[in-house]
């Protein structure tokens, strides 16, 4: 039976969850984009936030990143962050 909620988190768009949820969109659909080339984490999150002095927005990459490993969405391996095979089978489905 499918987990319509995988990490168990509201999905209120106003709230600081739902904040969340726009960054975990975000940073998904850019790996998927970037697939197969392999970004670090400080690679991912200047590419969502190039200006200087972003910490904020960094922890926010950083979290969305933490979330969507444990949706089985992402993998880190050796120091990247990759998308798993049933996020790019997934993506695939979308684009056809």
């Amino acid at each position: 039976m499918p987990c319509p909620n995988p990490t168990d988190r509201e999905r209120d768009p106003a709230s600081p969850n739902g904040e969340d949820a726009k960054v975990e969109r975000a940073v998904l659909a850019f790996l998927l984009d970037e697939h197969p080339n392999r970004l670090a984490l400080p690679e991912v999150a200047w590419a969502m936030n190039p200006r200087d002095e972003m910490f904020a927005e960094d922890a926010a990459v950083e979290r969305a990143v933490r979330e969507l490993v444990g949706a089985g969405l992402l993998l880190c391996a050796g120091g990247f962050v990759l998308p798993t095979c049933p996020a790019l089978y997934f993506h695939r489905l979308e684009q056809d």
